[in-house]
């Protein structure tokens, strides 16, 4: 079957944050939206069919996920990034943000050290300082388009600051980097040896472009996986983000444990029947789709890089090697922050992420979501176009 990712599909009216939110969050109503990481594409129809009948029965009580639900992401992730999962080490969470949360209680204490490296996606900062711990920074950087981990830093914060854990994004959000076999592997040797438990954010692991391979953490060694817990979702690959269903990946019994006693202390282990119908249907039937999606994504990606070098060169474009994000240098504009953010709102009429909100580094950076129909990239790409000639 061939998809439309062309088709218009119109939010307003759905309490979408990413629609609806607009006049809150920009201050006008009508801007384009190009900022919070879901996909304006129509949710893939095997999902929508496997909910739509679920929703026929007369009772939407208390469910529990059967042994389809947990099969369904075993089979996915060793087809799709030979990964071997087993039933018992996969528990689930509500979402991959409240996950990293409970991670922070379950394995730290208040006091003591967390590791994030900004530029990244923002709720990283919030789970480490709501939760009273202490946030250590160590900065990516940018190196020939593409944002790497600087390890000596890493080493030198470790050594002088002693945190117990690290924050980990992979692949990247929002520069879209995808680590390497040989990144991942330096990172954890570095965190083993110094006692670093690292939490592995992978929600992107399926949205991986131009042939590049996510690399599981969990899948370098079993001395890794036993340091590892690693989150994934449906969410961001099938447009499933309101469904709040997610799994984190614990191979280790001992870190499990204790996970699973921070969800139970919370109550917020039992989900939703609706999130877990379309997380099941998603893996079981979503690899054909996915493959479309990628080549739209990608194709959306190459027009956006393409136009702003030809029309706007003083904005460069860093090319993701995943996601559907793409990183905008505009330090070239010369403009702070504050009044980058308004001019593209009031000058070009398009809503996208701050570069500042993801911490040391986004300083000069914009975030923009290309997963929406080219119609809307295109109106989107030439109103910042106009806005900047006239600018300049």
């Amino acid at each position: 079957m061939k998809y439309d990712f062309n088709q218009i599909v119109r939010r307003e009216g759905t309490n979408s944050v990413k629609y609806d939110m607009r006049e809150k969050v920009f201050g006008q109503g009508n801007v384009i939206p190009l900022w919070v990481a879901d996909m304006d594409f129509s949710t893939p129809d095997f999902i929508r069919k496997a909910v739509i009948k679920r929703a026929k029965h007369h009772v939407y009580g208390y469910s529990f996920r059967g042994e389809g639900w947990y099969s369904s992401i075993i089979k996915w992730f060793k087809e799709q990034h030979n990964w071997e999962i087993e039933k018992d080490q996969i528990v689930f969470s509500p979402g991959i943000v409240p996950a990293i949360n409970l991670c922070v209680q379950a394995f730290t204490k208040e006091g003591e050290g967390v590791i994030v490296q900004p530029p990244v996606y923002y709720p990283f900062f919030s789970a480490v300082e709501h939760n009273n711990r202490k946030l250590v920074l160590n900065p990516l950087k940018l190196e020939n388009g593409r944002l790497c981990f600087d390890f000596d830093d890493l080493e030198r914060k470790i050594k002088t600051q002693q945190p117990k854990m690290l924050l980990l994004c992979s692949p990247h959000n929002p520069g879209g980097s995808v680590w390497t076999r040989e990144e991942l592997q330096s990172l954890a040797d570095i965190c083993i040896q110094n006692k670093v438990l690292i939490i592995s954010d992978e929600i992107h692991c399926d949205l991986v472009l131009y042939g590049n391979k996510h690399i599981p953490m969990a899948t370098l060694s079993k001395a890794v996986a036993n340091h590892t817990v690693a989150c994934v979702a449906p969410s961001k690959t099938f447009n499933l983000a309101g469904m709040a269903t997610s799994s984190v990946i614990i191979p280790n019994e001992e870190l499990r444990e204790r996970f699973e006693e921070s969800i139970e202390r919370v109550h917020v282990g039992m989900g939703n029947v609706f999130g877990n119908v379309a997380s099941e249907a998603a893996y079981k039937h979503g690899a054909a789709w996915l493959k479309q999606l990628l080549k739209y994504i990608e194709s959306n990606i190459d027009h956006t890089i393409a136009f702003l070098e030809h029309n706007t060169p003083v904005i460069k474009a860093i090319r993701p090697e995943a996601t559907y994000m793409v990183w905008l240098d505009c330090r070239k504009l010369d403009m702070p922050d504050d009044e980058l953010w308004k001019f593209m709102i009031h000058e070009a009429g398009v809503g996208l992420n701050r570069g500042d909100m993801f911490g040391k580094g986004g300083e000069g950076f914009l975030r923009m979501n290309v997963a929406c129909p080219r119609i809307t990239l295109d109106v989107a790409l030439s109103n910042i176009r106009k806005a900047i000639r006239k600018e300049t």
